[in-house]
């Protein structure tokens, strides 16, 4: 038995009916499920703010902009993958009620947040224009997406701590101020965007360029600064420099153990991301402009999908922890039902969605059949979609089990989904449609293993361990 950790031989024994349970559960997952979900779709619409602002000045300012942001883009994979890994252990302690390792926790989190943020500040500031040319030759392009860099840089400072802190606290289901300051900070940028380019900068693109990056630091430093106010003065955890004893040292053993293969998982999916775009965007240019809508149709009609995934991931982490595991047996069950609701639910979104899109997208005829097509491919993709967040994004790495997801995407996404997708591009020219297809079936064909990963239950693991000091530092609190 590895030093530090207690043996749980006894599972609780919980005392309550299905009745109950159904009813209590309910209650806690609606209070995680809507903020969360608002809080992604902040999230998705605060990656494209810069980007339309910025059309009303100039398509070259727009596509400058939205070229640097795969720099952003990179960068949040980092986070997501860091914020994961402390959200894991945050659940399972706070099932516990140990408030001192989730401070730790923090810690851990915060300080890798700030070595990462430091890296890209630092090549963002000095080398805007190499990194510029990873994306472009146009000189314009370069111009402007150099001095956007440049400028967002800034924002790469505050955006590590505000994530790790906002991931934790939502871990301790504090849902609802995490999605509160988010969709504050989103309001902030967009009304500062708004006064560069409507008002100050309108006709003036590389200052309107400017400006519209400085709002989002602004926003950026908004944000943190609300959980900085917030942790001083009502907050149970607060930012701090990482203890230095060996209690501290396990727990980094296992925020590395779970968040590698979370960090890995998203730059695996990332990276296939950015190849199946690259693809399709060797095709035509009808058919980029297709899949780009689609793509936010697609990410838009599953939001709920994701929200119902992390708070149910909390939700298991927190019974895990406390050692409730037929509690989490059973959430888990009722979250598997619920992500094939949702699911869906989410691809008859898509079917009333789709004649306000016709209507509010101006694409020509052949884009128009493609995005017809395309949007029929989205609905069985988000029933899929919803199954494999909820169960490898949301009950395993709830467990701990991080390792799955990330073997999984490599596999299905490194060797069956892109080779077989350049084949069918470059080798068999099969019909757009037709390759639209084989390029979305990447979460149908993960949806099986991860079923069957579900029903052996290796998931069910309580991860957490027992510190001497935590009953003394809970009485002193």
């Amino acid at each position: 038995m590895k030093e530090g950790y207690r043996v749980q031989r006894q599972v609780k024994q919980v005392n309550i009916t299905d009745k109950n349970f159904n009813r209590t559960f309910n209650r806690e997952l609606v209070h995680l499920v809507i903020p969360i979900a608002l809080q992604n779709l902040i999230a998705a619409t605060a990656v494209s703010a810069d980007v339309v602002m910025l059309g009303a000045v100039g398509q070259s300012a727009m596509s400058a902009v939205s070229l640097a942001g795969q720099i952003t883009f990179v960068l949040t994979l980092f986070y997501l993958g860091m914020s994961a890994g402390a959200g894991i252990l945050a659940a399972q302690y706070w099932g516990k009620k140990d408030v001192h390792t989730i401070q730790r926790v923090l810690n851990i989190a915060c300080l890798f947040a700030a070595i990462i943020s430091l890296i890209f500040f630092g090549i963002s500031l000095l080398f805007p224009n190499e990194l510029m040319y990873f994306f472009t030759q146009d000189e314009e392009l370069i111009r402007y997406g150099a001095k956007f860099l440049h400028t967002i840089s800034f924002s790469y400072l505050a955006m590590g701590l505000t994530q790790m802190f906002l991931g934790v606290i939502r871990s301790m289901e504090q849902a609802q101020l995490s999605a509160l300051i988010s969709s504050s900070g989103l309001f902030l940028n967009i009304l500062l965007n708004a006064l560069c380019v409507f008002v100050l900068f309108p006709n003036m693109p590389e200052k309107a360029i400017t400006s519209v990056a400085l709002a989002t630091v602004v926003a950026r430093f908004f944000e943190l600064g609300w959980c900085y106010i917030y942790s001083i003065t009502r907050g149970t955890v607060r930012f701090q420099l990482p203890e230095r004893d060996d209690a501290q040292r396990k727990l980094l053993k296992d925020y590395l153990r779970y968040t590698t293969p979370v960090q890995g998982n998203y730059i695996v999916w990332g990276g296939a991301l950015t190849a199946t775009a690259a693809i399709i965007g060797h095709i035509n240019a009808d058919m980029v402009a297709a899949n780009s809508v689609a793509s936010v149709v697609k990410n838009l009609a599953v939001v709920l999908c994701g929200g119902i995934a992390t708070g149910g991931s909390v939700l298991v982490g927190k019974y895990l922890g406390n050692n409730e595991i037929e509690m989490a047996k059973k959430a888990g069950a009722r979250m598997i039902w619920y992500a094939l609701i949702f699911g869906v639910l989410s691809g008859g979104l898509i079917l009333l969605m789709k004649p306000l899109v016709f209507y509010a997208v101006d694409l020509n005829q052949n884009a128009q059949e493609y995005l017809h097509g395309m949007l029929y491919i989205c609905i069985y993709y988000c029933i899929a979609k919803s199954m494999n967040a909820t169960t490898i994004a949301g009950l395993f790495v709830a467990g701990g089990d991080s390792k799955f997801g990330f073997w999984c995407d490599t596999i299905v996404m490194w060797g069956i989904i892109l080779p077989l997708s350049f084949i069918s591009a470059f080798v068999w020219h099969l019909p757009p449609i037709a390759l639209y297809v084989v390029i979305s079936l990447d979460e149908v064909v993960k949806m099986p293993a991860a079923l069957m990963r579900y029903r052996q239950f290796k998931w069910l693991k309580n991860i957490t361990r027992n510190f001497t000091e935590v009953e003394d530092f809970n009485r002193k609190r």
